[in-house]
């Protein structure tokens, strides 16, 4: 990564069943994280539509340019690197759950499609995203004004094969636009993004949404910034908020000097394609 510190911002904001109130949101929370010197921002998953299989198509059907314009725009105005959530993609027929990354000019520099898929079946929760989305198949790092960095979406987190992938192809700090829910959420999102960040010593960035209560899908929200040690340097609760912290990329050279795990990979035995 460059060794100039930088600001990190999450927009834990609630997405709204009316997309324009949505789309105003953001756009408020991204110029709040401008003025408060944020020089790269995230959002979360699926922040323009509704996270529940009956609005997917619905919100698909105006197609992803309108959502894929603003972002653009706000990256432009406000100067930031922006993690733009995850937003339904179309392509033909089909139906994807795709990050967009745009520098402070405004261009597109990164496309991740959701690779895995939240097929469940869980107590009092039966959820198959695969119904509707098509799953892509790229692994996603790109290089920033701030060093080389990595998206993944939500569901991804569970596959630590991608994560390490991502840091054996030099990504320093990754992305994770999500939205666990209430049954996940309280006994995975912590313990998953602290794992990631530890096992590759990476910062490591889950971007949830704000808890929309009494909603068919209630996120877990706590959007957490972590460290390459695992600390965290901020994190939030469930309502929404701006989350801010300086994210110092010597810190990445500095633990895995201290404990150097992601240095010390037996090749020889294991080895995930890099």
């Amino acid at each position: 990564m460059s060794d100039k510190k930088f600001t990190l911002a999450v927009c834990q904001l609630r997405t709204e069943t009316v997309y324009e109130e949505t789309m105003e949101k953001a756009e408020r929370m991204l110029r709040e994280a401008a003025d408060s010197g944020a020089d790269v921002a995230v959002l979360p998953e699926m922040f323009s539509c509704p996270y529940d299989r009956q609005y997917f198509r619905e919100f698909a059907s105006r197609g992803h340019q309108d959502t894929w314009n603003r972002m653009s725009d706000w990256a432009k105005a406000n100067r930031l690197l922006l993690v733009g959530g995850s937003v339904p993609e179309t392509e033909g027929d089909r139906l994807y759950n795709s990050c967009f990354v745009f520098d402070a000019e405004g261009r597109q520099i990164a496309r991740h499609r959701k690779i895995h898929l939240f097929d469940v079946d869980l107590p009092g929760m039966r959820f198959h995203e695969s119904h509707t989305f098509t799953p892509g198949t790229d692994i996603t790092v790109f290089d920033t004004d701030f060093g080389r960095m990595g998206a993944a979406v939500c569901f991804d987190v569970r596959f630590p094969e991608l994560f390490r992938a991502m840091a054996r192809r030099g990504a320093e700090l990754i992305c994770l636009p999500a939205q666990f829910n209430m049954t996940t959420g309280p006994a995975h999102w912590e313990m998953s993004l602290r794992m990631r960040a530890t096992d590759n010593e990476v910062f490591f960035v889950g971007a949830a949404a704000a808890r929309y209560e009494g909603f068919s899908y209630e996120c877990w929200g706590h959007s957490m910034i972590l460290d390459p040690f695992g600390t965290p340097l901020a994190a939030a609760d469930e309502k929404e908020q701006l989350l801010l912290a300086e994210i110092d990329p010597g810190r990445v050279a500095e633990v895995r000097a201290q404990l150097p795990t992601f240095l010390h990979l037996r090749e020889d035995v294991y080895r995930v394609a890099d």
